[in-house]
């Protein structure tokens, strides 16, 4: 639960200099289908894979931990407004050698508790 509209933290998580302030780490990115992202100062990259602006974003997501050779993962956040602000679903896919698991801690820590705390200032 984020305290804010779907349409808010859509364009928060997009724009890279609100990502930045939202996040606590160094983005860059743009509300465009194909653009290239980073967060957390270039240890993850990606690019905007589907938008559905206020909904549904769909990125192709990596950090610097992955090998080489390992291809892209893939990260789909839905939106959904319910009273107090938005519902958002991540589901992160797709990652090679089992590494899934110790990105999770890593959502909540770098992602969810750093927007709740943005978005209730706001």
């Amino acid at each position: 639960m984020i305290p804010a509209s779907p349409e808010r933290v859509y364009a928060a998580w997009l724009d890279g200099e609100e990502h930045s302030r939202m996040t606590g780490g160094g983005a860059t990115g743009q509300p465009e289908v194909g653009a290239a992202f980073t967060a957390w100062d270039e240890y993850i990259s990606g690019r905007n894979l589907e938008l559905s602006p206020g909904e549904r974003i769909v990125q192709s997501w990596r950090t610097t931990q992955f090998p080489k050779s390992a291809k892209d993962s893939r990260v789909e956040v839905t939106l959904e407004a319910v009273e107090g602000g938005t519902k958002l679903t991540l589901s992160h896919t797709e990652i090679s050698d089992g590494r899934g698991k110790s990105y999770e801690s890593g959502w909540v820590d770098h992602y969810f508790e750093p927007m709740k705390a943005y978005f209730a200032q706001k």
